[in-house]
């Protein structure tokens, strides 16, 4: 597969608020309003996980307090929901992943991650491995494995959320191409928005990458699934020469609604898996690690 160029790109993040909008027309109102307020300062913008679910009440009829309800209702104008955030994209002039949405897949709900071109052309990834609330209490499952993204500055990867805790899916779009991964998010406690920074980082240390996160913010009762949204938007790299010493090039105030912005150059990658105090990337393990045995004390 023929890889495109990696560019130096300019990333924005929405830590964004939760919020009860009383229609699809009035959430993409609220798309624009974001989405032009960063347009200029940014090539590609991001939204988090599961960001249109605040539209659960508004399409429920009241306060979506049960889960099925809300996600039928979801999964219902799931077509309409999508139209509005490609409408947004257009109307912005702007690459944007719109962070994910529950939609049918043949017989199988799954989470979506739409990224979407300037004039509204849009590709999916879908979330590979569910948390026990999407499992055991909403009903979402499992999505396809991981893709990677053409784009005009290369090629980049989408690991959302709890899939980020996971090595492999990461480095499977790491060796596909993906010099970038971003991982919207949704968390409701600071042990999960925890998970996903620390997982985020280890991410860009053991694939000599960029990773970014984003997150939902703020209390929604009247939705059962974005009741309670914590979290930190930030891009991390490797930490390693040329790099900050934690890895940490842009960080968001945590819990607050707000742009995070950072411009990302491949070619410090590209360096640093050279010439960098590790070699990650190219250390990686190409062979299975045998079974641990018993260590034998003599």
């Amino acid at each position: 597969m023929t890889v495109p160029p990696a560019k130096p790109l300019r990333l924005g993040l929405l830590q964004y608020p939760v919020e009860k909008p009383a229609s699809i027309a009035a959430f993409g109102a609220k798309l624009d309003r974001w989405l032009a307020e960063a347009a200029p300062r940014a090539d590609l913008l991001v939204l988090p996980e599961y960001a249109c679910v605040e539209l659960g009440a508004a399409l429920v009829g009241r306060d979506a307090t049960d889960e099925p309800t809300e996600l039928a209702a979801m999964v219902a104008h799931a077509d309409a929901i999508l139209a509005e955030m490609r409408a947004a994209a257009r109307r912005a002039g702007t690459w944007l992943l719109a962070g994910t949405l529950p939609m049918r897949n043949g017989e199988r709900i799954v989470a979506r991650a739409p990224l979407i071109a300037p004039d509204g052309r849009c590709a999916f990834q879908e979330k590979r491995t569910m948390t026990r609330f999407e499992d055991e209490r909403w009903g979402i499952q499992a999505g396809a494995p991981p893709n990677v993204f053409d784009t005009p500055w290369g090629r980049l990867g989408v690991s959302i959320c709890y899939d980020v805790e996971f090595p492999k899916h990461v480095r499977a779009q790491v060796e596909a191409g993906a010099w970038l991964i971003l991982a919207p998010s949704c968390t409701d406690s600071r042990h999960g928005a925890t998970r996903v920074r620390v997982s985020a980082a280890a991410r860009a240390i053991e694939n000599q990458c960029y990773v970014a996160t984003t997150p939902t913010v703020g209390e929604a009762p009247w939705s059962a699934a974005l009741d309670v949204n914590r979290g930190q938007a930030a891009v991390f790299g490797p930490a390693d020469r040329g790099f900050p010493e934690d890895g940490v090039l842009a960080a968001g105030t945590p819990d607050e609604a707000g742009w995070v912005f950072c411009a990302l150059d491949p070619a410090k990658l590209e360096e640093v898996r050279q010439h960098g105090a590790v070699r990650n990337h190219r250390d990686w393990p190409r062979r299975p690690i045998p079974a641990p045995m018993p260590a034998v004390f003599a």
